[in-house]
């Protein structure tokens, strides 16, 4: 039997879908007529539940159901923006409150995760901003053609870099591994990756940079270092991991202003 490759079906990523993102829009404004996030500088997407609960002790922000998840629409410095946690992990997850946010209108998004180290010299807390990742993942070989990497936006990951580097954070840029399986994560996939420079082990960045690619709207993505894969230090609540990610959200949102201004 020859091996099978993602997707079964070749070139799906070509072809037309018969579930339409704008159905969910539609049934939305049923509800709520007039939702959009058209008028919104960007929205981010956070995994962890504390993160959220910061960024809205924080930031505030009117809750709404207009997406899987809690999905808060606030104003910062006079400006739109959204926050959305409470989805799952995972790109699957991902994906799918990704694309009802673009269906209703968000045009930008950075996705702030945690991620296992492939480098011992990378600490917990430290920040990699993901300037591709390496497709090992289950979604974004039904959005995009093959090809071993998903590309987030250029403009939009300098911004994020600016950001994070105005608030002096302790932060890298390189690529990423992102996979669907992690405890299926193994010593020869470690080194060959690290090997091939990549930095980090995820569950979202290339399903989101997929989506993001194939409706056309821009993305990128900033990790956490939570645990490590090359000297395996089991996962633990790390206090600096915890705060990194509240400088991620921040550096997020800020992004996400400069280049709408753009």
């Amino acid at each position: 039997m020859t091996h099978p490759v993602l997707p079964l079906h070749p070139g799906k990523h070509a072809l037309p879908a018969i579930p339409d993102p704008a159905d969910h829009a539609r049934h939305v404004r049923s509800r709520a007529p007039g939702a959009t996030l058209a008028d919104h500088d960007g929205a981010v997407l956070v995994y962890q539940d504390r993160v959220l609960a910061h960024a809205v002790a924080n930031y505030g922000g009117r809750r709404t159901d207009w997406v899987r998840g809690n999905l808060r629409l606030l104003e910062r410095r006079g400006r739109r923006l959204a926050v959305c946690g409470g989805f799952g992990l995972g790109a699957p997850a991902a994906a799918l409150v990704l694309e009802q946010l673009i269906a209703l209108g968000i045009r930008r998004v950075v996705t702030v995760g945690t991620a296992a180290s492939l480098h011992a010299s990378l600490a917990p807390g430290s920040l990699v901003v993901c300037t591709r990742a390496l497709r090992d993942d289950g979604l974004s070989h039904h959005y995009l053609p093959p090809a071993p990497y998903a590309e987030p936006s250029p403009e939009l990951t300098r911004h994020l870099t600016g950001a994070l580097a105005a608030r002096g954070a302790d932060t890298r840029q390189g690529s990423g591994w992102t996979t669907s399986a992690i405890y299926r994560e193994t010593a020869p996939e470690v080194a060959r990756y690290g090997a091939l420079g990549a930095l980090t082990a995820d569950m979202e960045a290339a399903g989101v940079f997929a989506v993001a690619e194939h409706r056309g709207i821009d993305a990128a993505a900033v990790l956490a270092i939570a645990d490590s894969l090359a000297d395996r230090r089991p996962r633990r609540d790390h206090p600096r991991t915890e705060t990194t990610l509240h400088t991620a959200v921040e550096a997020a949102l800020a992004a996400l202003t400069t280049a709408a201004r753009e």
